[in-house]
This record gives structure tokens, C-alpha cells and sequence, in this order.
């Protein structure tokens, strides 16, 4: 499976298949989330978020894939990630793009 941001795959000849998207909602449990706020006083990276997000971009792109080869998908074109709190410590990733078939292998 080819994940592009463009809207094309190089030297691949596509047919439009469908939108494909996945999803999940992601939180840290509330020990690390009480230490993640004593950074808010002293600044820095907040570590134990930024794996939460990775984490959470990567199940995802795992469930657009999924549903994109459930189409018979050979790649996904113009993939876009968007994020947004649900609550304190809790974020919601969708990726969305559209499923594509090459027309010449």
C-alpha cells in the first residue's frame, strides 16, 4: 500500500475508489497526566503527550488502511491528519484520504 500526501502517485495511472478514514481517541492515565502538568511551570516537552499522539496517528493510519485494502485499494492519495482535544488529556486523531486502484501495474 502507497501512502502519498499528493494528489498523484508517480508513473501510476489511478482509479478513485473511494474516501477512507480512520480514527481512534487517545488518553494518558492520570498519574502521568498530573506529572505532565508540573511541566506547564517550568516548560519543555511534553513527552508522555507526544508519544500519546504518535501513538494515536499511528492506529489511524492503520484503520484507513485497513478499510482502504477492504476496496481492493493498491494506495491512498492526498492523506490529511487533524487532531482536537475532547478533554483534558484526551485527543481525537482522524487521517482521511482517498483509495486509489493503478489502472497499469
Amino acid at each position: 500500500m502507497i501512502l502519498v500526501n499528493t494528489d498523484y502517485i508517480s508513473g501510476k495511472e489511478l482509479e478513485t475508489l473511494s474516501l477512507v478514514k480512520g480514527s481512534t481517541i487517545q488518553t494518558k492515565n492520570i498519574g502521568r497526566d498530573i506529572a505532565q502538568s508540573f511541566k506547564n511551570l517550568v516548560g519543555g516537552e511534553l513527552k508522555s503527550y507526544n508519544e500519546m499522539m504518535n501513538e494515536a496517528r499511528a492506529l489511524a493510519t492503520k484503520r484507513m488502511v485497513e478499510e482502504a485494502t477492504a476496496l481492493g485499494a493498491d494506495g491512498i492519495v492526498n492523506i490529511r491528519y487533524a487532531s482536537a482535544a475532547v478533554m483534558q488529556g484526551a485527543a481525537e486523531v482522524i487521517v482521511y484520504g482517498t483509495a486509489v486502484k493503478f489502472v497499469n501495474k
